[in-house]
């Protein structure tokens, strides 16, 4: 996969996934655009960075990014589980603001830049909860779901400019945005248990698609979300 002379920007740059995302990439020949509220000791060298909160509107975003852009990657997300009826309006628009609001306002003021590099690719990460249902996911599941629908209006909407728009959806990743829900021997044989394949993910298992989504392997897919889930928004194994 040549991505030589590509600009990609990754916004929730410090994350797991998104720092498993940037070695690839920059091992890949492209130049990576990263946004986050720190800088991560685990990307590699070469990464061009402003220091902002991916989730609110950057004013001076587009002095920092190149003329042309073939990829942006949001990854900015949360993990809130509650009951029902101990969700409140803040935990929700919380929520909204981190997975879906954050997303919309960072993709609105970089379209032109997708649109003249002739030829680009927009990935956004939801979640399984979002089309599987699962007990304590309303909050996040309103959000992701929030999510797909505005990705799959904007793709219809940017297709004539060869601006794809896609979704990759995690299931339980090890990340340190999960650590409540691995941070034992007991949990983790747990959750590896509910998935079909028999293991909870691993950033590269998000990475890698959401890199196959950016290149053009994938040039003629738009307004999908791809799971990537052990088999656990599709399959039940019994």
């Amino acid at each position: 996969m040549d991505l030589n002379g590509k600009n990609y920007l990754v916004a929730g740059a410090s994350s797991s996934i998104a720092s498993s995302l940037i070695t690839s990439l920059t091992e890949q020949g492209a130049k990576v655009y990263a946004i986050s509220r720190k800088r991560s000791d685990n990307w590699p060298e070469g990464i061009e960075f402003l220091e902002a909160d991916p989730t609110k509107d950057i004013a001076d975003i587009n002095s920092f990014l190149p003329e042309q852009l073939h990829g942006l990657v949001y990854c900015a997300g949360s993990i809130n589980l509650k009951p029902f009826a101990r969700v409140s309006d803040n935990d929700l628009m919380n929520d909204l603001e981190i997975n879906a609001l954050g997303a919309i306002r960072i993709t609105r003021p970089v379209v032109r830049q997708l649109k003249a590099a002739g030829g680009s690719s927009v990935v956004f990460i939801s979640s399984v909860a979002a089309n599987t249902g699962m007990p304590y996911h309303t909050s996040i599941a309103t959000a992701k779901g929030a999510l797909e629908g505005f990705a799959i209006a904007l793709a219809a909407e940017l297709a004539s400019q060869q601006i794809r728009v896609n979704v990759v959806a995690p299931s339980l990743t090890d990340t340190p945005l999960a650590s409540n829900l691995l941070n034992s021997d007991d949990k983790k044989e747990a959750s590896g248990k509910r998935h079909p394949l028999g293991r909870y993910g691993q950033p590269h298992d998000i990475s890698s698609a959401i890199q196959f989504l950016l290149s053009d392997d994938s040039s003629w897919i738009t307004g999908q979300t791809l799971a990537v889930d052990g088999g656990m928004g599709k399959l039940r194994m019994f």
